[in-house]
């Protein structure tokens, strides 16, 4: 998994380990930052205790190098590889004329390269795998003028990430590799709601990370090949597996829905 020392990679990575699964994390935050919580040793520390076995890489997804050694280490300690999970991205909503260009290479950089290039890299041994399963934490491609004249720079990069696995879903279509997306139907109580999307109050009107952990580990569990090449809301997915009350993931009427989501009447999922 890319990043995962917080938020909702973190809420997956604990879904994984509490099934006992094998993690390892590539993530910058080796020390701890004051505007977040957790670093990717408290991470790796909380997943060992919830009974999963989790190895921190302290690196950059930009970094080739760095994406090398977290395969090499996830090969070497636990023999292969079977899941990969895009979760590390960048978040800017700047207008086109307030966004520097800095910042857009830094979110094309992360997350659509770290996308793509995570995901090379654990190619070959995912073929080798008997459920092989890549996740990229992006959002269905929703072409409505709202959407496209948002956030220019952030819709780039977030469904170049989608682009990415939708095409590696398609050059793979005939082996039994599953390469999915999974999006928030609403915003997701993480630090970078808080920070970036509205405060306190963009908290409260938010689900829990555990919704899209949930949603996480059903479309994981699904027997490679079934689903392939699909861009998935968590309660598309969780509704798929005959969930139909959301009301235990939270949030306050009323929720708001995500970027890129066009906005349902959501009280009847609560």
């Amino acid at each position: 998994m890319s990043g995962g020392s917080r938020g909702i990679g973190l809420a997956i990575a604990r879904a994984i380990a509490r099934r006992g699964g094998n993690v390892v994390l590539l993530a910058k935050s080796g020390t701890p930052d004051p505007r977040l919580p957790g670093t990717i040793h408290t991470a790796v520390s909380e997943l060992t205790e919830l009974g999963g076995h989790a190895l921190p890489v302290v690196g950059d997804v930009r970094n080739d190098d760095d994406i090398a050694a977290a395969v090499d280490l996830a090969v070497d300690r636990f023999g292969g590889i079977d899941i990969v999970i895009n979760n590390a991205s960048v978040l800017d909503l700047s207008p086109t004329e307030d966004l520097t260009l800095k910042r857009f290479d830094l979110m094309q950089q992360v997350n659509v390269r770290g996308t793509f290039a995570l995901t090379r890299a654990c190619l070959p041994y995912l073929q080798k795998s008997a459920n092989p399963h890549v996740m990229t934490l992006s959002p269905p491609l929703n072409l409505s003028q709202q959407w496209l004249g948002a956030h220019p720079g952030y819709m780039l990069a977030k469904y170049g990430m989608t682009l990415a696995a939708l095409g590696i879903a398609a050059e793979y279509r005939n082996t039994n590799l599953s390469c999915n997306c999974l999006w928030p139907q609403t915003t997701i109580a993480t630090a970078a709601v808080g920070n970036l999307l509205g405060g306190r109050d963009g908290l409260h009107h938010s689900r829990s990370p555990e919704i899209m952990a949930d949603a996480a580990i059903e479309l994981l569990s699904r027997p490679a090949g079934t689903d392939n090449g699909r861009t998935l809301l968590d309660v598309e997915v969780l509704a798929e597996a005959g969930v139909s009350d959301f009301a235990k993931y939270g949030g306050e009427q009323p929720l708001t829905v995500d970027i890129f989501v066009d906005g349902p009447d959501l009280a009847h999922h609560m």
